[in-house]
């Protein structure tokens, strides 16, 4: 019997595969659990249509986040804090500001959750890179200077 797997299956496939099971696996499991829809011969055109589109919304995003990683390449951003005369700052920069940052000296609109210091917040004055997750797997590096605010 062949069915459509709506969701990931462990040991059986992926989502939006066609996989070949057994019968009773199949009507009495998969169907009944939501996890696979009958592979019928208008199921198979709808499943065909739907990655046709997806895989156009995809190439299009990743067109647009190699156009973002290519202009963020270049970028230098500076955040002013205020800092102790030892170069140890008051609290911390964290992804947030850097996100505002980023909007505010070059106008780039980056969700915070995408930026990543090296996993860490950073607590003193200084030069520090920072990695932009735009897409699965296109990354960018931009860099930081901390200076102290008068």
């Amino acid at each position: 019997m062949e069915v459509i797997l709506k969701q990931d299956v462990k040991n059986l496939g992926y989502a939006d595969e066609v996989v070949n099971v057994k019968p009773g696996y199949g009507r009495n499991f998969l169907i009944p659990n939501g996890l696979a829809a009958e592979a019928t011969a208008s199921a198979k055109k709808v499943l065909a249509e739907n990655l046709k589109q997806r895989s156009f919304k995809e190439d299009k995003i990743r067109k647009e986040a190699e156009a973002l990683a290519e202009k963020l390449k270049d970028v230098s951003l500076v955040i002013k804090t205020k800092a102790a005369a030892t170069g140890k700052i008051f609290g911390s920069v964290n992804n947030i500001q850097i996100a505002d940052a980023l909007k505010e000296q070059h106008n780039f609109e980056i969700d915070r959750k995408k930026i990543d210091v090296n996993g860490e917040s950073i607590k003193e004055l200084g030069t520090y890179k920072a990695k932009v997750n735009l897409y699965k797997d296109i990354k960018s590096e931009i860099t930081l200077e901390v200076i102290a605010d008068e």
